[in-house]
């Protein structure tokens, strides 16, 4: 049982299978340790139109990578939301990893995941490895929102259409995953003061502006708590601001 599914109440098989990639991916990485979670924001419930809301929040950080964010929601018996970050420590030429999940008893609605650039471009042997992968294809691409130009060209975002769409697409953010872990144990660690640095600083700040555009999210927490508790929840969790460098 987790804070995102209730006794009884399995999560969607894609939520599930993808949440379990995601943390056997966290265990390869150099220097992995715990951030710690206030309480009131680990573990979460609420209602929303008389259904209950449940949230679990889950953080790390490792080398390279400033914060490692996995968010699981479920709400009543319906929608499931799976949330993940990795946002890049600025000192590093990484990109942001981003995947996202909305499920229902009915299927799989969307699915979103990418390496984003926070320097106007990706690093040249992630680029190169993302080149080398194998192509997928999706029967139901979908439009990307009008916030999304922080996505790289490589960015995948589709409704999967059945089992075989939903394991290609946890078996992509897997290896966009190994890529990203792979590159992180190699980066060259840069001065807080380097121009570089300071760029990724001032492109991570722009990733988590365009994200905080997103209004759907933003409604839901307001209606399911209120819109104080909305605003912290985004401002120091979801895409809270990288730190100065």
């Amino acid at each position: 049982m987790t804070a995102s599914s209730p006794p009884g109440l399995p999560l969607h098989p894609l939520v599930d299978r993808l949440a379990e990639r995601i943390r056997s991916a966290w265990a390869e990485l150099p220097e992995l340790a715990a951030l710690p979670v206030d309480p009131e924001l680990e573990a979460i419930s609420g209602s929303l139109d008389g259904e209950a809301l449940f949230i679990r929040n889950e953080l790390y950080r490792s080398r390279g990578l400033r914060k490692l964010h996995l968010e699981t929601a479920r709400l009543g018996l319906g929608l499931q939301i799976l949330h993940c970050v990795w946002f890049p420590d600025p000192r590093c030429d990484l990109p942001v990893f981003g995947a996202d999940i909305v499920a229902s008893p009915a299927g799989v609605s969307a699915a979103i995941m990418d390496l984003s650039p926070v320097s106007g471009s990706l690093p040249e042997a992630i680029r190169a490895a993302l080149e080398a992968r194998s192509p997928r294809v999706y029967s139901q691409p979908r439009d990307l929102p009008p916030w999304g130009s922080i996505f790289s060209p490589y960015v995948r975002f589709v409704r999967p259409a059945g089992a075989a769409e939903e394991e290609a697409f946890v078996e992509e953010v897997g290896e966009a995953l190994g890529i990203l872990a792979e590159a992180s144990r190699r980066c060259p660690v840069q001065g807080a003061d380097d121009p570089a640095t300071v760029e990724r600083w001032q492109g991570q700040l722009r990733y988590c502006k365009q994200q905080k555009q997103n209004d759907k999210t933003r409604r839901v927490l307001e209606k399911a708590f209120d819109p104080a508790w909305a605003e912290r929840y985004i401002e120091e969790l979801l895409f809270d601001d990288p730190p100065q460098p």
